[in-house]
């Protein structure tokens, strides 16, 4: 057998799902919307990001009969099988074998009532019929593991469904809640557990991937007194007025329901092949005597709450709220007998629900379009103040894993299954997470006597608990990061190998030219391309680059080489005009060379002649450096220049918005007091001479104000221009100036700013005369350049490019949507464009605290190669520090000026589409008004023609641009990769990182065209096609078959596709693309900003490799691990809540934040080290740079985060987030592993919609 590194998935039971991607639930409404960039809760701390809606039902509290614990997919069951190919003995993972002891008897033949197999009623069951307990050695068939939690280990009668509310009631109330016996610790966790190993432990970097499953079983709730005791919690300040909380006085939901019996829903009518209903019972105790619904067809149509069938190859959204299959809710009008109505309920723990209401409950139809209330407006909200989560013991007694029920009457077992419920999974081991396995040693609490988790006399020994998938078991981001920076980080990469694909972007690793790009300026989606367009076309895989033309390079290694030829110019070839590169081949003695793009034939000037040596290389090769290195520079000639003469150095424009908003919030003041000392940073060639950048200074808010800081003067001159609707330049001499000559009279005006306007009532701005103004000015001065503008609101004064606040949350969903996208008046496009002509790139940092249209305002920016900052909800004393690290970075940093890049490859392949911040008149040429060494262009290439595996293929980026010192340049960067004939060599070279990349940047541009929902289905559907294909085409039989147990069942069912078989180097495709589709551009909770979507969105378009993987996964490092006294840091653990242990203190960075997240039983020593104080209650949520304290360990951590910040385009602000704080909603959203907030499915629940996308398209 051929040895293969892949990662196989054996699922034999495939569970109903419905979309993923429905439309998330309305957020909570009354509090303000912050945004990325920084916004401010009521209660006065700082949140970068919006206040998401809390935990939602990310981790249930155990089995819900009938119902999915998953809000993405409502999956019942699912087996699963994870082999490696590598691995000589596989675990299986899904089945359990059949047992030792004896045949099942016939009396455990499960009685479905009046429902066949097809139509099984999902719900609780009759309380007429106790449940039948299957014997505890009796076999059952192979079922499904069930992905989504605790199962019951009996059998589950269904009985017709409930016909009023009292029945209903007293069904919901005979279900048990998956919740343990409290703990001595106290309400919230359990006591740490000694005997386990902690979830976060580190991992263990093997070769192939080795998998174990842990179990878990279904628990008991806690009594009533341990409910009563969460202490109250308020997020985000007081509830909103209608949401009014029932102190003392009403049980959690109002008495007023509907009027009909509200029913679990049915499942989707849409069948699979192999799939049970959603309802189901885990484990068949006996065949099944009556007739059985065959799972090809379609089920039966269901009495109640019909509606229609879901589409089987693309997620589908439900208008208006989530998919009814969906997060389950709580049922309205259902009088719940637990916990006491004095206290809040302990299931939730997130923030008061939104105003309108619930959300959908279960059961209900889908909302018209149109209808963003709940179905049922006239229920009261739960109780808006509610205490954290309850206490979950981590032991799980005997007796509920397999002792039948206690005689006790059914109305003691606690309260009914709530469907939304909140809050914190089953502790254990100090870490919230999912209960791993049971302990042994404690009686259950319902064993003759309320024996609340004391350890009894005689325990029981229990029985194996159903399985449910580890999440240890399916392919995790960090072991593949750690195995790479294992066998990839100790060695040099060297360039020379054509097509070996490099270590990964987490990888600290040093290059070697060898006449290929190194990857810091070239990284492709595959380093093997397909030879023809059938087989491009049949993978689905993007070949694409994704190219960083002046990245910033590490010390150890040396910048592109300058080759100046003189006045002839740089050697070309004459049919392409591509430059001189190591694939040029040297014929006739050295006398003419074939190009490798195009294979013409061209003669050598007799000045660039050199003999060949008996390879057939020059002698000179090694020499110089366009004929062996893969990145190089030419001193470009007069002919490379516009209007054939030479550039004069580029102008900096300093543009300020002096309007109320701006004075008033501090902008004006800081921006002007910064600039005295930045203005000697500004950026040069040579580091030991002034810089010749001249600057210049506008102010503004309706008018225009331009100032004179000629040497000569003694004090600077204002000179304003109110007819914004002609823009000019009142003054050509006086208004460009060196820094160094007229330094006094600058700092002059610098220091009279913030004065001048320090009383100013004008509130109305203009921003599109503020890009002429700066462009006039470098028109006057014949010189291209940079302009910073600083602006604060919404430009409404009479001007060209007025806006007026289009922001319209109801589009938000629909198919009009991507109007909010699109720029509101076509001003800025035209603007764009004259600024590109000139060289005029534009860096807009805004301070908003409200709409802005940042989808209009950033139209030049992001067209003429510039940046946007964002910083919404402004203050000085937490906002200052990232606001002036950003500003001196994008002053000081290196620059390209008026840049043309253009793509050539060889015969076979073209570039065909292009991605980033740049303007393109023609097809072939990109242009960059400024180009900056953050900037990536994402190129996609498609074939024209064949490709020969001899020669491979080939791609020359070249770009012609201007220095900062005012020299025109050429900088080439040359890459070859290999072809292939096989679609199995294709799969092998691959980079999922680089391929992420491409589709994010994919998607964020179809949004100007195509409805969300469109976009995130087209991602889903491609991946899936990607996969399908490798499983099809390059999974071999033989080793297929290993993974089914060795039986010749198992045998037989090798080519089936029932496995999820998923490429080694492309293991990780799904957890990335889920983390995408849940972004906040694609899918938005309610709290996300339209400005925040478009910023995100025009950010991404222009961001690398090492960006956008750190944006999506976010690194996650456990701080309570770090060594002081080494320099590597500590292991990663996974984006999940189950790694956090509630003793430990992570540090998050996702490249635009830092949460430095403090468990709530954190070691004193720990926080003493950090904090300087040994109470988790006297730490300040507030702060924004931790205190330098005199130990080694603050030090140490202190150097990580500069460390950290520094390998980021932008200043990461740290926010500390102690656990149960209002905060801590913000840093689970980045939990990307979890189920989250705004609908977006867990990376368990992503994986099994894949796996039945794929069987979907290989059936």
């Amino acid at each position: 057998m051929r040895v293969r590194d892949e990662l196989r998935m054996n699922v034999n039971q495939q569970p109903h799902m419905a979309s993923p991607y429905g439309q998330p639930q309305p957020g909570y409404q009354g509090y303000p919307q912050p945004g990325y960039g920084d916004a401010h809760v009521p209660s006065g701390y700082p949140a970068q990001y919006a206040p998401y809606n809390g935990p939602g039902s990310t981790y249930p509290q155990g089995p819900q009969q009938g119902y999915s614990p998953y809000a993405s997919f409502p999956s019942k069951t699912l087996a699963t099988n994870l082999v490696s190919d590598l691995s000589s003995s596989p675990l299986d993972l899904g089945m359990r074998g059949p047992p030792t002891s004896g045949a099942p008897p016939v009396s455990g033949a499960q009685n479905y009532s009046q429902f066949g197999q097809g139509e099984t009623q999902n719900g609780p069951p009759p309380m007429g019929a106790p449940p039948q307990r299957p014997p505890v050695s009796q076999t059952y068939t192979p079922a499904a593991v069930n992905l989504s939690g605790p199962q019951p280990p009996y059998g589950q009668q269904f009985g017709a469904p409930p016909v009023s509310i009292q029945q209903m009631t007293n069904q919901m109330s005979s279900m048990q809640v998956g919740s343990t016996a409290p703990s001595p610790a106290g309400p919230g966790y359990a006591p740490t557990s000694v005997s386990q190993a902690p979830i976060s432990a580190a991992y263990t970097p093997a070769g192939p991937p080795t998998f174990s499953l842990t179990s878990t079983a279904p628990t008991q709730p806690p009594p009533a007194e341990a409910m009563a005791q969460a202490p109250h919690h308020s997020y985000y300040g007081a509830p909103p007025p209608s949401q009014q909380s029932f102190p003392n006085s009403a049980p959690p939901f109002s008495s007023t329901g509907p009027s009909q019996p509200q029913a679990p829903p049915p499942v989707s009518q849409q069948s699979f092949p192999q799939v049970p209903p959603v309802s189901q019972p885990n484990f068949s105790t006996a065949p099944h005597p009556g007739p059985t619904q065959s799972y090809g067809g379609p089920l039966p149509p269901q009495p109640s709450f019909p509606r229609p069938p879901l589409p089987t190859s693309q997620p589908s959204t439900f208008p208006g709220g989530p998919p009814p299959t969906s997060t389950p809710s709580q049922l309205p009008g259902v009088m719940q007998p637990q916990p006491p109505v004095s206290q809040p309920s302990p299931y939730h723990s997130g923030p008061p629900p939104n105003v309108t209401g619930f959300p959908p409950q279960v059961g209900a139809p889908p909302r018209p379009s149109g209808m963003h209330g709940p179905p049922m407006s006239s229920q009261g909200p739960p109780m808006s103040s509610q205490g954290p989560p309850m206490a979950q013991a981590n032991h799980v007694p005997p007796s509920q894993l397999g002792m039948p029920p206690s005689p006790t009457n059914a109305s003691l077992s606690g309260p009914p299954p709530q469907p939304g419920m909140q809050g914190y999974p089953p502790q254990q081991n100090g870490a919230f997470g999912q209960v791993r396995g049971p302990q042994p040693g404690y009686s259950g609490p319902y064993s003759g006597q309320p024996n609340y988790g004391a350890p009894s006399a005689a325990p029981a020994p229990a029985p194996s608990a159903p399985k449910r998938l580890d999440p240890d078991s399916i392919p995790s981001p960090i072991q593949v990061i750690e195995d790479d920076k294992a066998n990839k980080g100790s060695e040099p990469f060297t360039t020379g190998v054509r097509g070996q694909a490099p270590p990964l972007v987490t990888t600290k690793f040093q290059v070697r030219d060898q006449g290929n790009a190194s990857p810091r300026y070239i990284r492709c989606t595959a380093y093997n391309v397909p030879c023809n367009s059938d087989l491009a076309k049949q993978s689905q895989v993007p070949l694409a680059a994704v190219i960083k033309p002046l990245a910033t390079l590490p010390p150890d290694e040396s910048p592109p080489y300058l080759v100046d030829h003189g006045e002839s110019g740089p050697i070309r070839c004459n049919r392409c005009k591509a430059y001189m590169c190591p694939f040029m081949q040297f014929i006739e003695g050295g006398r003419r060379f074939q190009c490798g793009f195009c294979s013409c034939v061209t003669e050598v000037p007799p000045h660039y002649f050199q003999h060949l040596d008996h390879t057939g290389k020059r002698v000179d090769c090694y020499d110089r450096p366009e004929l062996s290195m893969g990145s190089y520079e030419f001193m470009a000639t007069v002919d490379y220049c516009k209007n054939n003469k030479f550039p004069q150095p580029p102008a900096y424009i300093f543009l300020i918005d002096v309007s109320y908003n701006a004075v008033k919030n501090g902008m004006v003041g800081i921006v002007c007091h910064e600039l005295k000392t930045l203005l000697d940073y500004l950026p040069r060639q040579n580091p030991d001479v002034e810089s010749n950048i001249r600057v210049g200074f506008v102010t503004y808010n309706k008018v225009l104000h331009f100032y004179n800081v000629k040497a000569s003067l003694a004090q600077p001159q204002m000179m304003v221009v109110s007819d914004v609707a002609d823009m000019f330049l009142p003054l050509l001499d006086g208004f460009l100036v060196n820094v160094s000559e007229s330094r006094v009279v600058i700092e002059s005006l610098l220091d009279q700013i913030p004065e001048m306007f320090a009383d100013t009532r004008e509130t109305e701005t203009v921003f599109g005369p503020v890009i002429q103004a700066g462009l006039e000015a470098l028109k006057a001065a014949d010189c291209a350049g940079k302009l910073f503008v600083f602006h604060s609101s919404l430009p409404i004064a009479e001007a060209p490019g007025k806006l007026k606040n289009r922001e319209d949350k109801k589009l938000v969903g629909t198919d009009k949507e991507k109007s909010l996208f699109q720029p509101q008046v076509s001003f800025y496009n035209t603007l764009a464009k004259e600024c590109v002509t000139q060289g005029c790139c534009v860096d807009l940092f805004i301070f908003p605290n409200q709409y802005v249209d940042v989808a209009t305002l950033g139209v030049v920016p992001t067209s003429t190669g510039g940046s946007i900052y964002k910083y919404t909800y402004f203050q000085t004393s937490t906002d200052q520090e990232r606001f002036l690290n950003d500003l001196r970075r994008d002053v000081q940093k290196q620059m390209g000026f008026d840049a043309v890049m253009r793509v050539r490859t060889s015969t076979g392949i073209r570039a065909t589409d292009f991605f980033g911040s740049f303007y393109m008149s023609n097809t072939t040429d990109v242009e960059l008004a400024g180009l900056d060494c953050d900037k990536t262009v994402t190129v996609e290439f498609r074939h024209d023609d064949k490709l020969s595996e001899e020669t491979g293929a080939l791609m020359q980026c070249a770009i012609l641009y201007t220095s900062c010192n005012g020299q025109r340049r050429l900088r080439i960067h040359n890459m070859a990769v290999n072809c292939c004939s096989q679609l199995a060599d294709l799969y092998r070279n691959c980079e999922t990182d680089t391929i992420i990349n491409f589709f994010a940047k994919y998607a964020y541009r179809s949004l100007l065209s195509s409805p969300t929902k469109n976009v995130r289905d087209g991602l889903v559907n491609q991946c899936a096609q990607i996969l399908a294909c490798y499983r099809k085409n390059c999974a071999s039989p033989s080793s297929a078959g290993q993974g089914s147990g060795g039986t010749a069942d198992g045998k037989r069912r090798a080519a089936d596709v029932s496995q999820l078989i998923l490429p080694e180097c492309m293991k990780l495709l799904p957890v990335y693309l889920n983390c995408v589709l849940k972004s906040d551009v694609l899918q938005p909770g309610a709290d996300v900003s339209l400005d925040d979507r478009a910023y995100l969105r025009q950010l991404v378009s222009a961001m690398d490799v090492a960006e956008s993987h750190v944006f999506f996964y976010p690194r996650l490092l456990p701080l309570q691990q770090l060594d002081v006294e080494s320099m590597s840091l500590p292991v990663a653990v996974r984006d999940s809540e189950e790694r956090l242990s509630r003793g430990g203190v992570y540090l998050l960075e996702n490249g635009m934040n830092i949460f430095l997240w403090v468990g709530v039983n954190a070691q004193q020593e720990l926080l003493q080290n950090i904090f300087g104080t040994t109470a988790f209650s006297q730490i300040d949520p507030s702060m924004t740079s931790l205190p330098a304290l005199d130990n080694p360990f603050s030090k140490r951590l202190r150097e990580i985060i500069e460390s950290v910040r520094a390998q980021r385009s932008r200043y990461m602000k740290l926010m500390v987030v102690k656990q149960e704080d209002k905060l801590e909603l913000i840093f689970k959203h980045f939990l990307v592993e979890d189920k989250s907030n705004n609908g977006g499915a867990s990376y368990v629940d992503f994986l099994c919609h894949m796996h039945k996308e794929i069987r979907q398209l290989l059936s």
